[in-house]
């Protein structure tokens, strides 16, 4: 097993913009990572399975929807702290993040945030612990960018209803004992349904062959003439307001999480540099590398900043959704750059699990996609600082 020599990078003092709180909640979180995690990522990578036994520990420090209310056993925290969490988590492996921010942010947000008080009570406290896991159904075979096009679709059939379609690309689908699905009712209004596992028609086969995310379990969600109750139908939003609304707290999610993968790789990095000689020095004492290193902090300490004045602006319920549409994509984009300086910086021995480059590098892959992919981000502010849309 890895041991764990993680020294966070902190090139302008940043800590000080947190609180003491903030700082005992990510540094409870960071010493679970090193303890539990870290020493078991890379073997489960490998063998491309999730590990399913770390879900009470993710529960216990909090992780599941710990910015809701701990009158429905969540958290309470702030955004900040919230944004923290993930940070370390994807510090360890963004399919580990994947599998919290899914359960808190498009799972148990949306129960919360459109759900009845009867929903809340019935799945938030369930989700908190972990005891049940969700996972959030928007994305089809033929529709991802253009979600409003969906095809999946529900029928009032009198004491329930009738959904049909598919989802696909979906994180926790396979173990998911909930699913959020977002479908259109006979009207065309898309709509937030909850389905649980057991119900007839519904399956979950799972997504195999993933270069990316291999530790995380990724699936379809098939729904073949599908009963659900209709008081498993979210009251109180309608149109694609709602799932949009899920995924702005997602990326937001998403944001800070990328910090910690760049963080990881390039902590690897700079003590690799220092160890590894060549020509009778460190590489760390030649021009390239100090460029590749300094250029890496530099790009970290801009996403910290960025990040924290976004976590600001939410805590104020002041981040929209284009702010918060860059800080995923400048974030993602410079994390995945910063992965691949730290794999030349290992030369040969980054292509290995014996360090977390590569695996990071394939993951942020998919991480640049999913939730809004890197030119739909990159529209969205176009669109907000012009007017026009170029996308519809």
């Amino acid at each position: 097993m890895r041991t764990d020599r993680f020294e966070a990078p902190d090139y302008y003092q940043l800590d000080e913009l947190l609180t003491e709180e903030h700082k005992l909640i990510r540094d409870t979180v960071r010493q679970y990572v090193k303890r539990e995690l870290s020493p078991i990522i890379e073997d489960y990578a490998q063998r491309a399975t999730f590990p399913s036994h770390i879900i009470p520990g993710l529960a216990e420090v909090g992780s599941f929807g710990p910015a809701l209310p701990v009158e429905y056993g969540c958290g309470g925290l702030d955004q900040i702290s919230y944004g923290l969490i993930m940070q370390e988590l994807e510090r360890c492996d963004s399919g580990i993040r994947s599998t919290a921010s899914v359960q808190g942010s498009l799972v148990m947000y949306p129960i919360y945030k459109y759900g009845s008080e009867e929903q809340r009570k019935k799945y938030l406290p369930k989700l908190a612990k972990g005891e049940w896991m969700g996972c959030f159904g928007l994305t089809e075979p033929d529709h991802g960018s253009n979600p409003g096009g969906m095809t999946t679709n529900f029928k009032d059939m009198g004491d329930h209803y009738l959904l049909n379609g598919a989802k696909m690309w979906i994180s926790n689908a396979p173990f998911a004992d909930v699913a959020v699905v977002w479908a259109k009712n006979e009207q065309g209004r898309i709509r937030g349904i909850i389905v649980e596992r057991g119900m007839e028609g519904f399956s979950t086969p799972e997504t195999h062959n993933k270069w990316s995310l291999r530790a995380s379990a990724t699936g379809e969600l098939v729904f073949d003439n599908v009963k659900v109750p209709k008081e498993n139908l979210l009251p109180n939003v309608e149109g694609l307001k709602g799932p949009l609304g899920c995924l702005d707290s997602a990326r937001y999610g998403i944001a800070w999480g990328a910090i910690g993968a760049a963080m990881d790789c390039y902590d690897s990095a700079l003590k690799y540099a220092m160890e590894r000689q060549q020509f009778d020095r460190p590489i760390a004492g030649f021009q390239l590398q100090q460029k590749k290193l300094a250029e890496m902090l530099t790009e970290i300490t801009k996403m910290q900043l960025l990040t924290w004045r976004l976590g600001v602006l939410k805590n104020e319920d002041r981040a929209t959704t284009a702010q918060i549409s860059m800080a995923k994509r400048n974030n993602v984009e410079k994390a995945l750059w910063i992965a691949r300086e730290a794999r030349q910086i290992h030369g040969g021995m980054g292509i290995t699990g014996e360090y977390p480059i590569m695996r990071h590098m394939m993951n942020l892959e998919s991480v640049i996609t999913y939730e809004g992919t890197h030119d739909i981000h990159l529209l969205i502010t176009g669109h907000d600082i012009t007017g026009i849309s170029a996308f519809r």
